[in-house]
């Protein structure tokens, strides 16, 4: 807490092992505090208080049991704010009844619930409480929410305390982010019109028109939704809008949304780091807002949910953030994650006009193919799938699960304790219910490189079918080598025939319908966890049936014994997917999609060129023993 204060953008903890402040009485924190900041005292050289000392005898004796706040003689008001913060539903709809003795439905929403949610957005932003249990939280808010709403007055035409038109833009499949900062607003007194995934500009803009929303959000994960924001923006201002508009998604930091969009684009523009930013740049703007919201609006908005209900009357939209620095003190530093993704997104990757081969060998052996062309296997056990999962991706990554400054121990107890408990649950109950049914559709096909193409043969191995274009290292990169991925092919003029594979793999339509079930049915937790899943599970599809093609091409005796070596390319030749540096172009997956045809899987191409359902990728496969992952500058 005190780093933080300091500046210090987060910390790692460990959530099982932590309590927030308010949980501790004010001498525990001023020994703690003491001891952080050396406050000792001397009489000459004798030390007469050591905080060391009393810090360590102040929990002698005492157990995480015996610490846990009893919260039996707390007020009312105080109980309903621990059902919030701990995430706890038991004995909520008894408080709750309470409340309603003292109390309307609706100032228990606004000056009771809300205050509750407001320290967990606190915790979570000090780096106290991890995603988890932010969700946790959100689903009690939520279900005490459900409870109060029939004892709400139902009052036609009020404001609510503000309106965001929520969308993924254009192109982009991705939704975690987005549902993300869905659930933390409408959780916390905002109304939320999620349109979904998908969405252009048009239709965004549309909605827009119709609500008179106090601001407009666009998420996505890729580097071309950069390009996508980018473009909205611009038709924003060729139509005069100037609504207020928050960008975020893995691929974006503020550097350059501050940098390339906010001179861009006529109206306010802001970068949001994650869901928390976002609430913070709303209360922001509908806090300078040149009307009064009353009480009822907060709570209706927290009713509504989900953006199932329109906002009723305009807003003035004058009286808004000056600068991006208005809001510098609510939002996050730059974000590690997508920081080159963003440099990228606003030029050309690599050069396709400089063809200087690099010294990869061309003296390698070249597999023979058990076939020509491609063939779908729907037959896939999914226990094999899970086997290939990688759990430091899905514990850490996906569900957030961090070991932070716990000790190993510590860790592998929260592990065993609380994460693969989990872990089974799900599984068992993806199998049980079909909620995740792996495909594969793959190919081998005859091939050569001419400079920085790789050319693609029928079945007589002399007709072109198609050809693949790739960018090569400039020769000024620091680093480079001039690595293409045609080089890892026999050329043109070596009169020899090589093989290249092609895979698409997808854990079916299903696993996006149930996670977006979860998602609607207020089930936050779970839809965190069963998303994650969802996706490392097609991460696992592709390592397992990448493993699958290098049995039938004859090396995988190369491969190293242990999984985690996998993760880390221990396998001869390498697996590149469309968007990433090697192979940036996405509309390559064109020519990977009339190469397999995985329709036949029930796969499609979005007008972005993403593959639909989310939990699907696709990947053109390497042989040659010099092929790794390399950077394009």
């Amino acid at each position: 807490h005190e780093c933080v204060e300091a500046g210090m953008n987060s910390a790692i903890v460990n959530a099982s092992k932590i309590l927030p402040l308010n949980r501790f009485n004010e001498h525990e924190i001023e020994v703690a505090l003491d001891l952080i900041y050396d406050k000792r005292k001397f009489d000459g050289e004798v030390c007469v208080y050591d905080p060391l000392g009393e810090f360590t005898t102040m929990f002698q004796g005492k157990t995480a049991q015996s610490m846990k706040v009893d919260v039996s003689n707390l007020s009312t008001e105080d109980k309903l704010k621990h059902h919030i913060i701990d995430g706890e539903k038991i004995g909520l709809e008894d408080n709750l009844k309470l409340a309603l003795e003292k109390y309307p439905a609706l100032d228990i929403v606004n000056e009771i619930l809300l205050d509750g949610m407001k320290t967990v957005g606190d915790l979570f932003g000090s780096g106290q409480m991890q995603l988890p249990f932010v969700l946790q939280s959100a689903e009690v808010m939520k279900t005490a929410v459900k409870f109060l709403e029939p004892f709400m007055e139902k009052m036609e035409g009020e404001s609510s305390k503000g309106v965001m038109v929520l969308a993924t833009v254009k192109g982009d499949v991705h939704d975690i982010g987005k549902n993300l900062v869905d659930i933390i607003l409408t959780n916390n007194g905002y109304k939320v019109i999620n349109l979904g995934i998908k969405q252009p500009i048009d239709e965004i803009l549309r909605v827009y028109e119709g609500t008179h929303c106090d601001a407009i959000g666009m998420s996505g994960l890729l580097v071309k939704s950069t390009l996508v924001m980018r473009d909205n923006l611009e038709i924003m201002n060729e139509r005069g809008i100037k609504i207020p508009v928050i960008l975020g998604g893995a691929a974006l930091n503020r550097r350059y949304v501050d940098g390339e969009l906010v001179p861009l684009y006529n109206g306010k523009l802001f970068y949001a780091r994650d869901a928390f930013d976002g609430l913070h740049t709303m209360d922001a703007l509908t806090s300078r807002e040149s009307r009064v919201e009353s009480r009822e609006s907060k709570a209706k908005s927290a009713v509504a949910g989900n953006g199932k209900t329109k906002a009723q009357s305009p807003k003035t939209k004058d009286q808004t953030i000056e600068t991006v620095s208005d809001v510098e003190d609510l939002v996050g530093e730059d974000a590690k994650l997508g920081k080159q993704a963003a440099r990228v997104s606003s030029r050309n990757v690599g050069d396709t006009t400089h063809t200087t081969k690099s010294e990869v060998s061309q003296n390698v052996e070249i597999p023979i193919a058990p076939f020509c062309g491609s063939k779908v296997v729907d037959d896939i056990d999914l226990d094999e799938v899970f086997s290939f999962i990688n759990e430091t991706a899905l514990f850490k990554g996906q569900w957030q699960y961090k070991q932070g400054k716990s000790s190993k121990e510590n860790y592998a107890k929260l592990l065993q304790e609380t994460v693969y408990p989990k872990f089974a649950a799900i599984k068992e109950k993806a199998k049980r219910e079909n909620l995740l049914t792996p495909k594969v559709v793959y190919g081998y096909f005859p091939c050569q490189s001419s400079g920085n193409d790789l050319i693609i043969y029928e079945a007589d191995r002399q007709t072109e079918k198609l050809r693949f274009t790739f960018p090569r290292q400039p020769q000024e990169q620091r680093g480079g080598k001039n690595q293409c991925l045609a080089d890892y092919f026999a050329s043109v003029d070596s009169g020899k025939i090589d093989v290249v594979a092609f895979d698409l793999v997808t854990m079916g339509r299903r696993a996006s319908e149930y996670a977006h079930e979860l998602f609607k049915s207020d089930q936050y937790t779970d839809y965190l966890l069963f998303h994650g899943l969802s996706v490392e599970s097609a991460e696992a599809l592709a390592e397992m049936w990448h493993k699958r093609i290098r049995t039938e091409l004859g090396f995988a005796d190369k491969d190293a014994s242990e999984l985690a070596k996998l993760f880390h390319q221990g396998y001869q030749g390498s697996r590149y997917s469309f968007g990433y540096p090697a192979c940036p172009n996405l509309e390559d997956q064109r020519g990977l999609f009339e190469l397999l045809q995985p329709e036949r899987i029930d796969v499609e191409l979005s007008e972005e060129f993403q593959l639909v359902p989310e939990q699907s990728t696709s990947a053109i496969i390497v042989h040659h023993p010099q092929a790794k992952y390399f950077n394009i500058e």
